[in-house]
This record gives structure tokens, sequence and C-alpha cells, in this order.
């Protein structure tokens, strides 16, 4: 989760020639060699691979136990409507907002992305392949998560599926929206392995991850139910109990997804 380990650039420069973008445009054997080349940093900074995954089956299992004996009505226990959304939404904050922002901010101090501008290989190439392997990491964790929660506490798929996979598509948006800002505006790996985690403590403190947004005061509940985290969380409880959704929980994770982008394209800087 926190990639603080410096990462090598290997080699020098590519001369700034423009010689040397006129070259021949990547193929598909390129980009599947980024996308590999990105999955094989992730999987070597142990604690980037590790907590997204761990993290959220530590919180299922330590409120499993009674959270699945717990029926809240409908053939529904607090598993399905209190426990399952909050994991869901903590593996994709962890990847998207921690993650994901140390790999390009490390990129960016050792002038990664600026030596790949002045060769065939576009910068966008390594935003593409993160982007591809941060989902391929949340996708496993939503798996695992969904997997272990149905075969050891006997949980429901929502009583409205597709509903409940829009609301994670965009949660998925809101939260790499988010991640793309701090890895645009972060200077260095730690300002943004810091960064992104006061945004997601302070997210997830007012969306539920400390005992559910009923226990809040009303104000903080509703800054919470405002944010992604408590908007994505609200969002899927609805879902799992066959409720239409709050126009408000839509609307915070579009206008997140949409500005954040927004604010990050335009910030963004290659070195």
């Amino acid at each position: 989760m926190m990639n603080t380990e410096t990462h090598s650039p290997g080699g020098t420069a590519a001369p700034a020639d423009s010689s040397v973008r006129s070259g021949r445009r990547p193929g598909p054997l390129a980009w599947l060699l980024m996308v590999d080349a990105e999955a094989r940093m992730v999987v070597r900074d142990t604690a980037g691979l590790v907590i997204p995954l761990g993290l959220p089956l530590l919180i299922m299992v330590m409120s499993g136990s009674a959270a699945a004996g717990e029926s809240v009505g409908g053939g529904l226990t607090a598993m399905d409507v209190y426990v399952m959304p909050l994991v869901l939404v903590l593996v994709i904050a962890t990847v998207a907002v921690i993650n994901m922002p140390s790999f390009l901010a490390s990129y960016r101090k050792f002038r990664i992305l600026r030596r790949l501008a002045v060769t065939p290989a576009s910068p966008m190439m390594v935003l593409v392949a993160q982007f591809v392997v941060s989902a391929l990491q949340i996708l496993l964790g939503l798996a695992l998560a969904v997997g272990v929660a149905m075969i050891f506490f006997d949980a429901s798929l929502p009583t409205h599926l597709l509903t409940a996979l829009a609301v994670l598509l965009l949660v998925f948006a809101a939260m790499y929206a988010v991640g793309l800002v701090i890895a645009a505006l972060a200077p260095t790996t730690n300002s943004a392995v810091a960064i992104g985690l006061v945004l997601f403590f302070g997210m997830g403190a007012l969306g539920g991850l400390f005992g559910g947004m009923a226990n809040l005061p009303d104000t903080l509940a509703d800054i919470g139910a405002w944010l992604p985290f408590g908007a994505g969380v609200e969002g899927l409880q609805a879902a799992w109990l066959g409720e239409s959704i709050d126009w408000q929980h839509w609307f915070s994770l579009g206008v997140t997804a949409v500005v954040g982008t927004g604010i990050a394209t335009a910030t963004f800087r290659w070195d």
C-alpha cells in the first residue's frame, strides 16, 4: 500500500530528438509489455499488493461472526447490508487513493515519464498500464471479498445486482480520479502516500469505516454522504436492499469522477 521504496530508472535519458518521437508507434506487444512491467512493480511492492487484499478481508472476518447472524429483514443479514458494501468500497479506495498515486509520483520523481516522452513510447502508456493493473488488482480484491463472504458467512448477492455493479464502476471512477489528483499534485512519493492516507481515512471515517454513518453526528454523516466513500457505501446498501439509490449518491460519485479527472488533467506534470 505504501510504496516508499525508490526505483532506479536504470539507464540514461534518451536524447530529446524529434526523430526519436517520429519512430514507429508502439504496437499491441509494447502495450502488453508495459502492463506486464507495471504488474511486476506492484507485485514487488509487498505492502501495496497484500494490504488492499488483506485489510478488507480482515475487517470482514472481524465483523462477520456477529453480522452474519443478525437479520435485517427480507432474508438479508447485517453482513449483506452493512459489511459487504463497506468492504467492497474499501478495496477500491485502498488501491486507487493510496497505491496508484505513489507509483506515479515515484515515476515522476525519477523522470521516467519525461524520458518516455522523447521515445516512441508515450508517458500515457504508463498511465494506461497503471490503470489496467489497478483495475485487475481491484477485481481480484472484490472477487476475494465476495467469495469469502458467500462461502464462509452465507452472504447474499445484491437484490439489484446490475445497480450494484453500476455503483461499483462509479466508485472506481471517482476514487481513481481522486488518486490522479494526488498523483498530479504530490511532489514526492512519500507526500503522495501521506496525502493518500489522510484522504483515505478522512473519507472512510465520514463514510462509516469506523462504526457506521448512523453513529456519526448528523452534520458529519451528511458530509460523509456527499463524499465518494460514503456515497458508494450507501449506494451499495440500497442495491442490496432492493431500494432505489438516492440521486445524491449518483451525483456525488459522478461529479467527483468528472471534476477530479479534469483537475488531474490540467495539473499533471510529467517531470
